[in-house]
């Protein structure tokens, strides 16, 4: 059956001797499902989920309890005061849209402490020209980079004190960078320092691929408000759309208002019969996490022992389910997103090419066989032609879809080299 996916005999053996060192580190992950899986069941018996819950409204959507006990159950899993968890949010980046046009009046100072931010998010901020960007409106926008992969705390305090910021973005997740992704620790660092020196400061941090990797979230540490994708991590593969924003009831109830319009918020927006694919979603998502880590995992420790450079190590604590393959040449980058396109359930026979991705500046090549159009919490592996030729790999909605994706991924690079 490996051969009929074009997957020989050293290629399995290779795989299975990785998983075999990497016993221990699996069980770990393991033992993270199970706390997370325990906190989302307490929260579903808590809040006593019914199938009344699933039930959808249309139109304005008013009374619809099923939407609003799942915002309660999704606040209490994230261990936030309120959340916002709607199908009208077309993405990540569109509810990281209605945060800052929330959050920010025309006069006011953004700042990123974490660098750059994601390519989509340049004309939203107005890094790059846009006549609909916060900058067109008069928000201020400034950046600092992070050092050796951390907080550069002194230029950050030292900015505050200095200047008045509205708000402060922290991107967890490395994005298309080098850089590495953002664990907890260092946000439960950073965050009272910020608070002490400017305590009205909106500390926003982009969640996206974070959830459920680690024990703790950001509004458990001081953030004030996290966003993520329902079609990544909380999603668990069911959600077909949607995202969250949550955190302080005051910023929640501004982003419902942003979202739909001042006065009605979030007492409007019909659950159009999502309700079910959230919950169920979420249900999952522990254990679908958990896959998409060891798959993760797998490819690391299989493409260092082919001789390729990666991030994170396959030994390196996780913030988030991307994993950073450097492939130094533009060929082995598109052979193994070509790969993954070839092991997926769905268009499995197309063969994605490098194209001209609207909100990118280089083009970019996107493998995503998926149930859901542009899921990254399914197995997808992407990443823009340009040096160093770095491909992002994350999901897998099971371990053994998963392992088989890399199997058949290593294979066209491998295919290719003879």
């Amino acid at each position: 059956m490996y051969q009929e996916l074009g997957i020989d005999n050293e290629i399995v053996s290779l795989v299975q001797k990785c998983e075999q060192e990497l016993e221990e580190t699996f069980k770990k992950i393991d033992e993270q499902c199970d706390k997370n899986s325990l906190k989302v069941l307490n929260a579903f018996r808590k809040h006593q989920i019914s199938e009344v819950h699933f039930n959808l409204t249309t139109g304005y959507g008013y009374g619809d309890i099923g939407r609003d006990t799942t915002e309660t159950l999704f606040a209490e899993v994230l261990g936030a005061e309120d959340a916002l968890v709607r199908g009208q949010f077309i993405s990540g980046t569109h509810a990281l849209t209605v945060a800052l046009f929330s959050y920010l009046r025309p006069g006011d100072r953004l700042l990123s402490i974490t660098g750059t931010p994601y390519d989509t998010l340049h004309e939203v901020i107005g890094i790059k020209e846009n006549a609909s960007s916060l900058k067109s409106f008069g928000v201020l926008y400034d950046e600092i980079a992070l050092v050796n992969d951390d907080f550069d705390d002194d230029s950050i305090l030292s900015y505050l004190k200095k200047n008045s910021v509205r708000m402060i973005e922290i991107q967890r997740s490395k994005g298309y960078s080098t850089r590495k992704s953002l664990g907890i620790k260092k946000l439960e660092r950073i965050i009272p320092k910020i608070k002490e020196v400017s305590p009205d400061t909106i500390i926003m941090v982009d969640n996206c691929y974070c959830e459920f990797v680690e024990e703790l979230t950001p509004t458990e540490v001081g953030a004030d408000v996290m966003v993520g994708s329902l079609i990544k991590n909380l999603g668990g593969g069911i959600a077909s759309n949607g995202a969250y924003i949550a955190g302080r009831r005051d910023l929640v109830n501004l982003a419902g208002e942003r979202l739909t319009c001042p006065g009605e918020g979030r007492e409007v927006g019909p659950s159009l019969g999502m309700n079910r694919q959230f919950l169920q979603g979420l249900f999952f998502a522990p254990s679908v996490v958990s896959s998409s880590l060891k798959t993760a995992i797998l490819s690391s420790l299989a493409l260092e022992k082919l001789g390729y450079q990666v991030e994170p190590k396959w030994s390196d604590s996780r913030a988030d389910i991307v994993q950073n393959i450097i492939f130094g040449n533009s060929k082995d980058l598109i052979h193994y997103c070509q790969g993954i396109q070839m092991a997926s359930p769905i268009d499995s026979n197309a063969v994605p090419e490098p194209w001209d991705m609207p909100g990118y500046e280089d083009k970019v090549i996107m493998a995503a066989g998926a149930f859901t159009q542009g899921s990254s919490i399914e197995l997808s592996c992407d990443g823009p032609i340009r040096p160093p030729y770095i491909a992002y790999m994350q999901g897998g909605l099971t371990y053994s879809y998963g392992k088989l994706g890399v199997m058949k991924a290593i294979s066209q690079i491998l295919k290719y080299k003879e």
